[in-house]
């Protein structure tokens, strides 16, 4: 098949998501060195990747809503690519990509369609079930005739970024960092839970760190995690910038954190994840490279909430109770903290 000349990739958020899709821009780089990349992504997110090289970004204002979606429409005014790449499946993305003009519209199988998705792609990715959220991404190529070989990020980060990182956290001491809150409250562990494992972290002579963004929510969680520390972390919410937040992640051994954007960052700067799961399961979005040092209560919650084995629900089905991380407790943390200090040679 010849090389298109030019793809529109279609993926305005989350932070987790844009995360997965690099490695799909990466295997179209490698494949068509010569095809124009023009991705249309999320305001906050493009703070992350828009220094990728060799893609044009165009910036999605969700807040401003209908005026947001007419500045993409206008951006891409007279222009016509090969291939759209509807990688989002909610309503106000598919209404999005109706301003984008393509001969190939491709999108999600039926099993993964909703609002609307159908009505505005002409092609579908392979049905699968069972796979990861990366490997769903990653398979928008297939319909071009290619398959994702390899998973590679590189994503940029800027000196800047590098030297705010080595001042909070200098030399090589250990480091735990914690990013505690998700943008699904319900995903969000105790707060004097976190604070426990960080004082036995601290007890073993690491470095604690606390990280999260400027929000109301995250200040009020660090707060509350902070109070119920008996060895004070190091305190950095609200301080960073994604691009500092990777730099950061680049210099600490393990990222504690529930299933939310820090978590797919880590993983893709390497970082090892000690992930919490019980709302969500980690086979479809935990940490893609490598899950060992998750805590996984998916199936128990399963059983207690809907009555039935995790092998039995949908794939990707979401168990947002209330009370649902309460069956993840402060020793499953702890004995994933002591194997993964272990297996870094740091007890």
């Amino acid at each position: 098949m010849p090389a298109p000349a030019s793809i529109c990739l279609l993926r305005t958020s989350a932070i987790g998501d844009v995360t997965h899709v690099v490695p799909l821009l990466r295997t179209l780089q490698q494949a068509w060195p010569q095809t124009s990349l023009t991705w249309v992504i999320g305001k906050l997110e493009r703070q992350l990747v828009g220094d990728l090289p060799g893609v044009e970004f165009i910036t999605f204002d969700k807040r401003a809503g209908w005026a947001g979606m007419r500045a993409v429409h206008a951006a891409l005014r007279g222009r016509r690519f090969d291939a759209l790449l509807q990688m989002q499946v909610a309503l106000r993305s598919n209404l999005l990509s109706l301003g984008i003009r393509a001969d190939r519209r491709i999108g999600y199988d039926h099993a993964r369609s909703k609002d609307l998705h159908g009505l505005v792609v002409n092609q579908r990715i392979p049905a699968r079930s069972g796979e990861h959220v990366l490997d769903a991404i990653g398979s928008f190529c297939e319909p071009l005739g290619l398959r994702q070989a390899q998973v590679r990020w590189d994503i940029p980060i800027p000196d800047e970024a590098r030297a705010w990182a080595a001042a909070q956290l200098p030399g090589d001491t250990p480091t735990l960092l914690v990013s505690p809150t998700s943008s699904h409250a319900l995903r969000n562990w105790r707060a004097e839970r976190y604070a426990a494992v960080m004082d036995h972290a601290a007890a073993r002579g690491w470095r604690v760190a606390l990280v999260g963004g400027p929000s109301t929510g995250e200040r009020a969680m660090a707060d509350a995690i902070l109070a119920a520390c008996r060895r004070a972390p190091l305190d950095l919410t609200g301080k960073d910038t994604l691009k500092r937040l990777l730099a950061m992640l680049g210099r600490a051994q393990l990222l504690l954190a529930p299933d939310s954007g820090p978590m797919h960052m880590a993983n893709a700067a390497g970082t090892r994840v000690l992930g919490l799961h019980a709302a969500s399961n980690p086979a479809r979005s935990g940490p893609y490279s490598d899950r060992r040092w998750c805590v996984d209560k998916y199936d128990d919650a399963a059983r207690k909430y809907l009555g039935k084995p995790a092998g039995a629900l949908a794939w990707g089905r979401k168990i947002e109770r209330p009370g649902v991380m309460d069956l993840i407790g402060v020793d499953d943390v702890i004995e994933r903290y002591e194997a993964a200090a272990r297996d870094l040679g740091l007890l």
